[in-house]
């Protein structure tokens, strides 16, 4: 029996709803960089205010100090407490189905075939445009996507202001970077190594140490090559979603085409966050139909950011 509109509404929701999960594991998969803080537990979902915030420690205690018998110790208060604030952005990807259409899928194998194909591309969509605004410099689309790596950790980290901190006034939200042009080296495969091992250095705290690089197509070429130079090969880790991989001082060394092909970033991605918003995590809301059309449109949301909580630990190599 054919089947009424009425009842055609209801498979797209349905449908769309059982592929709920799916769609967020795929976005998430899609990505190492994303894949890696998922892995690590860092994909915290917020599930609301009116921005997302990072609590900072930026300062040591300033009453230590040495003394002897009776002398007077500090009690004045130590301000050593911030917050970094990022801002909420939004996505939107529409499955849409006119009257017609439905007309023409009126049986219940040829309409769940059509909706299902048109939320794979839907989803398809989705991954991309996440997965390449993890390196947005926080300007594209008008400052509406995601602030990614080329905000969180800049080329240029003495100036710009980051979680609502300027840089330029406190030294210890810079990030690390190399900048080869600066610097007056060609980036190569006999050079890439050496400014890997100096943004290295300059990252290390203690126990806190890089453990995620991610380059381009030439950087991460660069690095093969210098791999290759010595005779030293590593297999890329099937258990890392079959992305090509390297080992750098315990660091993972991914490829990632997303990312800037004159560009390599050297993460602790105990400070990195992927902060979706629990009520818009790849979510689907019912179905809407259109006004002065023969449509419906059952519209899916994402909402959240990527943040910071130490930049310092974090590098960038670039020319």
């Amino acid at each position: 029996m054919a089947i009424p509109n009425s009842s055609y509404t209801e498979i797209i929701t349905t449908t769309l709803s059982n592929y709920r999960e799916r769609m967020a594991d795929n976005v998430l998969a899609h990505n190492p960089l994303l894949l890696r803080l998922k892995r690590k537990g860092n994909t915290d979902s917020a599930s609301g205010g009116t921005e997302l915030l990072e609590n900072l420690q930026y300062a040591e205690n300033t009453t230590f100090s040495w003394y002897s018998g009776y002398e007077t110790l500090s009690v004045e208060a130590s301000d050593v407490l911030t917050s970094a604030q990022f801002a909420w952005k939004q996505a939107n990807c529409n499955v849409t189905m006119s009257g017609l259409e439905m007309l023409k899928n009126a049986s219940d194998e040829r309409v769940f075939n059509l909706i299902e194909s048109r939320i794979k591309v839907a989803e398809k969509t989705m991954a991309n445009q996440i997965s390449d605004a993890l390196y947005y410099s926080n300007t594209e689309n008008s400052g509406k996507s995601i602030g990614g790596l080329q905000h969180l950790v800049a080329d240029l980290p003495t100036s710009g202001t980051v979680g609502g901190i300027d840089a330029s006034a406190q030294t210890w939200w810079r990030n690390q970077f190399y900048d080869f042009s600066t610097a007056g080296v060609t980036a190569s495969a006999t050079t890439i190594q050496h400014a890997m091992n100096l943004v290295y250095l300059r990252s290390l705290r203690g126990s806190d140490d890089i453990d995620f690089i991610v380059a381009g197509e030439n950087y991460f070429t660069f690095y093969e090559e210098s791999l290759q130079a010595k005779q030293q090969f590593h297999k890329a880790d099937v258990g890392d979603g079959g992305f090509v991989s390297y080992k750098y001082k315990g660091a993972d060394v991914f490829y990632d085409g997303n990312c800037n092909t004159n560009r390599m970033y050297m993460l602790n991605t105990d400070y990195l966050h992927y902060r979706p918003h629990s009520e818009r995590n790849f979510t689907t809301d019912d179905r809407k139909a259109a006004v002065n059309q023969d449509a419906v449109v059952v519209p899916m949301y994402w909402a959240g950011n990527c943040t910071v909580s130490n930049r310092s630990l974090q590098a960038v190599i670039c020319a």
